[in-house]
């Protein structure tokens, strides 16, 4: 079995693109005109498109499960606040780290985040997850 330690971190980092929000609001079925509509998002208080939160989510679950604690872990729960918006052409680096482990490592709490280019918070949160067993 896999042995975690609390500080143990990884990350993953993209450049967000305006296909990756419309293939994101496509397999979603989210079309809010704030991700998809140059007009209509003018006219907002951010002023153009923005990322879909959920989407910066999903590269939070790539760093559960592709590194920490990688391949096999399931997801139990995942807390998430939207701090700032994200754009097209921001690169977004999502960082997962270990902050509590449950007995016998059946139970890890990790802080979840997500900064932009300019070391700006966007996405903050905690998940809880049961990492891989045997491993």
């Amino acid at each position: 079995m896999t042995q975690f330690k609390e500080g143990d971190a990884a990350q993953f980092s993209k450049t967000i693109s305006e296909s990756d929000i419309y293939l994101y609001a496509g397999i979603t079925g989210d079309l809010n005109p704030a991700h998809i509509d140059e007009k209509h998002a003018e006219k907002t208080f951010f002023k153009k498109r923005i990322a879909h939160g959920m989407l910066l989510g999903g590269f939070i679950s790539n760093v559960i499960a592709m590194k920490l604690p990688g391949p096999g872990t399931i997801y139990l729960s995942q807390s998430l606040q939207f701090t700032a918006p994200v754009y097209i052409g921001d690169t977004v680096t999502a960082t997962v780290t270990v902050i509590e482990i449950g007995e016998n490592y059946k139970k890890l709490k990790l802080e979840t985040k997500c900064i932009n280019q300019d070391g700006k918070t966007v996405v903050e949160g905690t998940a809880i997850v049961s990492p891989p067993r045997g491993s």
